[in-house]
């Protein structure tokens, strides 16, 4: 059986390739890359594909039984044709199963909402194919927050507006266990499943870290609209935006939802606290 996954160089595509080929073998295993040299390194075949060409798609996905679609970072309205190329050139190339790396979140309300939006469309978009399918809604991921405490540790604090929002965080490991499961098990077909784990607030986080890291950060709640202003004066208007939109999410609720992921991976999440000690050991 070929796998292929798309976006492999990016740092979920590459978490899910490395146990995948685990799994498999690395034989069995196809990264597809917009730049191949940026994938040379997990020592598997990389074809090249663009998520706007449909023609590199349909030669990225010959001899290929199922895909693994990563989510594209694009705009949320070029995300929808772009997803749709993929799955063309799938049908095109008779692949059997397509699974998806959707996301959880609030479809209306905040800033973050026009991204869930076009997630949810390319998941109705995937489920009519007529290909077997599986579709994963990926929790936020704790890394980000642990590649950036030499901010926090300076700053001595952790800053958004989640408020006392309970948020369910994974990491890109574990999303990396729970896909190669989907990817390669016949009994998750048709399922759609929240890849999250435990409900934590941002207060809980921060104590998380200081335990681990022997930090003395707390949590300081600001408004929406200023936590808005300060993301975009840092990370420009997009990216600010959509920040600014996922702890507003938070806050509301949006994302503290149920968890699937022990059905997808026939085991329990890692709690918060161990993903935590797992990235220190690991960086």
């Amino acid at each position: 059986m070929k796998i292929a996954i798309t976006s492999v160089n990016g740092q979920l595509g590459s978490a899910i390739a490395m146990q995948l080929i685990s799994k498999i073998g690395k034989e069995n295993v196809i990264g597809i890359a917009r730049t191949p040299k940026k994938a040379e390194h997990l020592g598997i075949e990389i074809r090249k594909g663009d998520y706007n060409s449909l023609q590199q798609f349909n030669e990225a996905l010959k001899g290929v039984d199922a895909v693994l679609l990563i989510s594209g970072m694009d705009a949320p309205e070029k995300r929808i044709q772009q997803h749709r190329n993929v799955i063309e050139a799938a049908k095109n190339n008779s692949v059997k199963k397509i699974v998806y790396t959707s996301i959880v979140g609030a479809e209306e309300n905040n800033a973050f909402s026009p991204v869930v939006q076009s997630n949810r469309q390319t998941e109705k978009d995937i489920q009519n194919s007529g290909l077997d399918w599986v579709i994963g809604r990926n929790g936020i991921y704790i890394e980000p927050d642990l590649e950036y405490i030499e901010t926090y540790a300076k700053e001595g604090e952790i800053r958004n507006c989640a408020g006392d929002g309970k948020c369910t965080y994974t990491s890109r490991t574990e999303l990396g266990f729970a896909y190669t499961n989907m990817l390669t098990e016949a009994k998750h077909s048709q399922k759609i499943y929240n890849l999250v784990g435990e409900a934590i607030t941002q207060t809980q986080l921060a104590n998380y870290i200081n335990e681990v890291y022997n930090t003395n950060l707390v949590y300081k709640p600001v408004s929406i609209d200023a936590y808005k202003t300060e993301r975009i004066a840092e990370l420009g208007d997009f990216m600010g935006t959509i920040i600014a939109g996922i702890y507003q999410g938070i806050r509301s609720g949006a994302n503290h939802v149920t968890s699937d992921f022990e059905t997808a991976s026939s085991r329990a999440h890692k709690s918060a606290l161990q993903i935590i000690k797992d990235f220190k050991i690991a960086n």
